[in-house]
């Protein structure tokens, strides 16, 4: 792991230069990049044109909030290439995100964007500790999915030698660690537990293997999560930021030398924190929702795009770019309970303070007399399986949840292992499903990184 005699190599002269600089580069390419979508993308022209906005209007960075903000549902609305702008035959790679309802969205791109997500993507690497000759263990998911293909491009452009072996297939994971000796793996926070689960199955010392570097992302994690891959494998774990829709990941990644937020690539990327609510532009350091514009942008350019991530933007540190705070959660999978604002990210974090429980949970919510309830569904370790420990281990995670979160939990255990439900998944983002209860109220569940059946309680 890095120390304080860490010294970063080959920085760019933007991630040295002033704010002044910076934004002088933003202005300059927001005007190109507003005018780009107007002239080019019918669904741009038709709600700045309703917003009584041209991209004339734009003299200065603060124009930009009078601009219309862009959701998903524009971009589904316009399916499959309506937001593309330029000619399809430009067009030389397609991605679109899985989608759990309604029509995925579909993201373009042209030869130069391709080099500018390279670029980017060797940029975060390279923010992460990577170097040319390292090898990269890549199990993000290729395909449609932006993960894989963006983290091996911007490996190959930094020097690296990239395996690309994709999700899945926990075992093979773990041998081929083993046995080509990575020094980098990117991949989600919650998959590498399960690969951590894999080696202590296996009875392997993970810290004894080559990984000296994790760049995780896809999926809101916490510091919590941080220190425990980071202790269990003895490496640096970073963050890394991104979205389909803007790019793909590497919008913004830590640095390994501080670990105290995601540096922003604001070379390319201009963002705003705004209030979900109201979509008003917050100030710097004020907590809300991250909308992004895309300035360099040729197939398919993002206007004031609604991430629904909740963060704050600060001052640069390692690099000059401003920072983005962890993710706390999102807009759109916030509970409240009894007034209270909770994330599912909140639950984790004192899930994973507990060390007899395995990180894995369900949360349910229900309401019984007017009064909403919660139910954590969580699984004990097999070393905690006794009925005295497994007690212990329920009181003491709803003793945390209470005192850290502010809410009263009912928290029901299983057994990690006794249960014929399917293998655990490894999910990008909450599951929630919704069914009427008798008295005419509602139950919400939303899960984590596995799956937990009745069977288990």
């Amino acid at each position: 792991m890095v120390d304080a005699s860490y010294v970063p190599f080959g920085l760019e002269p933007i991630e040295k230069a002033s704010r002044d600089e910076i934004t002088a580069l933003q202005l300059d390419r927001l005007k190109w990049s507003l005018r780009h979508a107007y002239e080019n993308v019918a669904a741009y022209r038709k709600k700045f044109d309703a917003a009584g906005v041209h991209p004339d209007d734009l003299r200065a960075l603060e124009d930009l909030a009078r601009f219309p903000l862009t959701t998903k549902q524009d971009l589904r609305e316009n399916y499959p290439f309506g937001m593309f702008a330029v000619p399809e035959d430009q067009i030389v790679r397609i991605h679109a995100s899985s989608g759990t309802t309604g029509k995925p969205t579909v993201v373009g791109y042209t030869q130069r964007d391709v080099d500018t997500w390279s670029d980017l993507m060797a940029r975060s690497i390279r923010a992460s500790g990577g170097r040319p000759g390292m090898k990269v263990h890549v199990a993000y998911g290729y395909g449609l999915f932006t993960g894989g293909l963006g983290a091996h491009y911007g490996a190959e452009r930094l020097g690296c030698s990239v395996i690309p072996v994709s999700g899945g297939m926990t075992e093979r994971q773990v041998q081929l660690i083993v046995d080509f000796k990575p020094d980098i793996i990117m991949v989600t926070p919650s998959y590498m537990l399960a690969i951590l689960d894999e080696f202590r199955a296996k009875k392997l010392d993970a810290r004894q293997c080559s990984l000296k570097i994790g760049i995780f992302g896809a999926e809101p994690w916490t510091n919590s999560m941080r220190a425990e891959i980071e202790d269990s494998f003895a490496m640096d774990a970073v963050d890394i930021y991104g979205l389909s829709e803007v790019m793909g990941p590497g919008v913004a990644n830590e640095c390994v030398e501080t670990k105290d937020g995601l540096h922003v690539w604001e070379d390319h990327f201009y963002p705003e924190i705004i209030d979900p609510q109201s979509g008003a532009v917050l100030p710097d350091g004020e907590r809300g929702e991250l909308v992004f514009t895309s300035l360099t942008k040729e197939g398919m350019p993002v206007v004031r795009y609604r991430t629904r991530d909740l963060t704050r933007l600060l001052p640069g540190t390692a690099r000059s770019m401003r920072r983005m705070e962890k993710v706390t959660g999102r807009s759109d999978d916030m509970m409240i309970m009894r007034g209270v604002n909770v994330f599912p990210t909140q639950i984790e974090e004192q899930l994973l303070r507990c060390a007899g429980l395995a990180p894995h949970y369900q949360i349910e919510l229900r309401r019984e007399q007017r009064l909403d309830v919660m139910r954590l569904l969580v699984e004990a370790r097999a070393d905690h399986a006794d009925e005295a420990s497994r007690a212990a281990q329920a009181a003491a995670l709803a003793a945390h949840i209470r005192n850290n979160v502010g809410i009263g939990v009912e928290v029901a255990l299983g057994i990690r292992g006794r249960s014929s439900a399917p293998p655990a998944r490894h999910a990008a983002s909450s599951t929630c499903g919704r069914r009427a209860e008798p008295d005419g109220g509602d139950r919400i569940t939303m899960g984590r990184r596995g799956w937990i059946s009745e069977s288990m309680l």
